[in-house]
């Protein structure tokens, strides 16, 4: 119902303003959006580590729902909105689903991606009991400007350097910084979450190298430092 109610809000704002609209297609070649990984991982398949996600896995919002990830239900059915949108007036549409971004922080306000890192680094006694993918901000950043300039791009672009378990970012964090307290116990007793694979190949397409995580966590922790969130 909520997918529906907002394609049709979609469709009566191009109907009552049809000058603009045609005006909008005119100039208009392509557009860019934006929705997180989760909005096509959210399925009934499991996600192990011999399970490469790619860019034909599209999120079931029941399943969504049913979770109660609101947020992510969100960004699937505006991916959705859109697509259906766009292609009514032939506008091409690109869709980069970056993971976690982490990396240099411009804002002055501490982000979720960011806070997921600082949660490890300000004296938690303990990690979640989770697996994320992992992407620096420049890589989203170049994305998408690659993704507007190279003429061929379409589609949806996973963007994941790599899915780790907080387990494993901790351990990274640990040798990076040996004098900082980082967790080494896990928030419950549960088996760790799993960590699943990401297609590469079609982001690479895009001339995106990956910047390593290892070093995506050392920019978040030092930019961290540096907008004074943490002081070590």
């Amino acid at each position: 119902m909520v997918q529906r109610r907002g394609y049709n809000s979609l469709r009566q704002i191009s109907l009552r303003k049809m000058p603009l609209t045609l005006l909008f297609k005119a100039v208009m070649a392509s557009f860019i959006l934006l929705p997180p990984l989760n909005s096509l991982s959210m399925i009934h398949r499991p996600r192990t580590p011999e399970v490469v996600v790619d860019e034909t896995w599209f999120s079931d919002p029941n399943i969504v729902r049913e979770l109660g990830r609101w947020y992510a239900l969100s960004k699937t059915l505006a991916e959705d909105a859109a697509r259906n949108f766009l292609n009514e007036y032939d506008i091409k549409l690109v869709v980069i689903n970056p993971g976690a971004s982490i990396g240099p922080v411009l804002q002055p306000e501490l982000n979720l991606s960011s806070s997921l890192i600082l949660n490890l680094i300000n004296g938690s006694p303990t990690f979640q009991n989770y697996s994320f993918g992992w992407i620096n901000v420049k890589d989203v950043a170049n994305a998408h400007i690659q993704a507007y300039e190279i003429i061929s791009s379409t589609g949806r672009y996973c963007l994941i350097e790599r899915v780790a378990h907080f387990s494993e970012v901790a351990d990274i964090l640990r040798h990076m910084y040996p004098t900082l307290k980082i967790p080494e116990k896990c928030e419950d007793d549960e088996p760790f979450m799993p960590t699943f694979q990401v297609s590469k190949e079609k982001a690479k397409s895009l001339g995106i190298e990956f910047i390593p995580l290892e070093v995506s966590l050392r920019e978040t922790v030092e930019s961290l430092k540096e907008k004074k969130f943490v002081d070590f």
